[in-house]
């Protein structure tokens, strides 16, 4: 059932009552939205509830409250003048970005306008000429509010955690009063510039302001106004999906993933039946065998004593990906635990969106079958210098550290280790299986280690550090 009504208004017209002569269209129309209010009998007029709709497409974004739907119809227009009333009661359409086109016979009928009777809420009326009998199908668009959708992964590793299935699904929420059955969904990633806000039009009391205490000329020209402004920023971007028809519709059970200048179009293979209030989960897509990389990394300053373990992967062909970029969202992690294929966690991340050929790096969280363990071993001063008077200027500082690394794992790991100095003049001299090193920056430095499973290794290292002078 839909929440809001589109009812034809059919009958002959009575007779002007005295005095009635000069009685304008406006107010006769007027005159017969108030006769709505009574029984059919008591206004001579029949109210017929048009078929509903044949199909619906939703096109959400994701960055502004808006959704552009799309709906078609088959009316059944009489020869002549018809008029149609549209009623969004509880729901957030907006009226000022209602549209309708007659996908038929568009030569011979005309949409003469869609007024906004007073004193009446949530109501407006379609005045179409016609010069055809029958049914019609026509395109119905407007833009709603409290339609939304989010991006969710779930990838499970390979026995070897070398290799990732990866799932992608899509959660639409729908609060717009309205249910929308066997809907088309597309979805829309990219910025889109307001100019009003969906849900404050919707909710206004007149769609394009109070008419109390506005003069009519001013209150015409600067509605007028409005309304083209606010009609062309909001149906711009939607315009773009409007042409994107024959491409979307090609193949109904595939998903579709297209460009749009800065914007991307996913489209949802099939329809959904989506009810207000609800939320629902549908397929985006599947990858099976991505090759991942697992690296576990240790740094004192951001984790503490922890370590993070991080799963990383290119959105790109090699990996099984590369097709469109990936909307940025949530992504689950299990790992096969056993031979019958039972599953446990592995940990979560959120990411932002990927676009092709992109490398993305994803923390899954803190681990305990990982272990490193710095210890300073020793630390001296040396090599002082002074200035005229004798005072230190200058001296350097030396430390000496062991590192032992620890994998509590049955597979193999790579830990990563990065070492933050306080100084900019420093050097590192490694020993042991320290792996390999490299210097990030002016004062981090890292060790990357690869450990098989059930595996310890110790190294160590010296640091020697300028201050003073000897740090010029």
């Amino acid at each position: 059932m839909n929440a809001y009504n589109l009812t034809k208004i059919t009958g002959s017209r009575r007779s002007p009552l005295p005095g009635e002569g000069g009685v304008t269209r406006r107010r006769a129309m007027a005159l017969l939205l108030l006769g709505l209010m009574a029984t059919a009998a008591e206004a001579k007029v029949d109210l017929v509830t048009l078929p509903t709709r044949d199909t619906v497409q939703l096109t959400i974004y994701n960055s502004a409250d808006m959704t552009l739907v799309r709906e078609s119809r088959a009316l059944t227009l009489q020869e002549g003048e018809n008029t149609l009333q549209f009623s969004w009661v509880n729901t957030l359409i907006d009226p000022t970005s209602l549209e309708m086109l007659p996908k038929a016979n568009a030569d011979q009928i005309a949409i003469d306008d869609l007024t906004f009777p007073p004193r009446v809420q949530n109501l407006g009326v379609w005045n179409i000429d016609s010069k055809v009998s029958g049914k019609v199908p026509v395109e119905i668009t407007y833009l709603t509010s409290g339609l939304a959708w989010r991006a969710f992964y779930l990838g499970t590793l390979a026995p070897d955690e070398k290799t990732m299935r990866l799932e992608g699904y899509v959660r639409v929420t729908n609060q717009s009063g309205e249910d929308y059955e066997n809907a088309q969904t597309r979805l829309i990633v990219g910025e889109v510039h307001m100019l009003d806000e969906i849900a404050e039009l919707a909710r206004r009391q007149y769609p394009y302001g109070s008419p109390v205490g506005v003069p009519y000329p001013a209150s015409v020209g600067k509605d007028e106004g409005a309304f083209r402004e606010r009609r062309q920023m909001k149906m711009a971007a939607a315009g773009a999906m409007m042409e994107m028809d024959a491409m979307s519709m090609a193949a109904p059970k595939e998903i579709q993933k297209e460009g749009l200048s800065e914007y991307f179009l996913y489209t949802i293979e099939g329809t959904e039946t989506i009810p207000s209030g609800w939320s629902k989960r549908l397929p985006s897509f599947t990858a099976d065998n991505v090759p991942v990389v697992n690296l576990y990394k240790y740094e004192e300053e951001r984790y503490g004593e922890s370590v993070m373990r991080y799963v990383s992967f290119k959105n790109d062909k090699e990996h099984k990906l590369g097709d469109t970029p990936i909307p940025g969202g949530t992504l689950k992690v299990f790992r096969t635990a056993d031979a019958a294929g039972a599953l446990s966690y592995a940990g979560q991340s959120d990411f932002k969106y990927i676009p092709v050929d992109e490398d993305v790096e994803l923390a899954l969280g803190s681990v305990e079958n990982i272990i490193v363990e710095p210890k300073m071993m020793n630390t001296k001063t040396q090599n002082f210098s002074f200035d005229r008077n004798g005072d230190v200027n200058g001296w350097e500082e030396v430390q000496d550290w062991k590192v032992e690394v620890k994998n509590t794992r049955d597979l193999a790991v790579n830990v990563e280790i990065t070492r933050n100095f306080a100084g900019t003049h420093w050097d590192v001299k490694p020993a042991g299986d320290s792996g390999k090193f490299a210097k990030v920056d002016v004062d981090t430095v890292k060790f990357t280690l690869a450990l098989d499973g059930r595996a310890k290794k110790v190294f160590t290292y010296t640091l020697t550090m300028g201050f003073g002078r000897l740090a010029e």
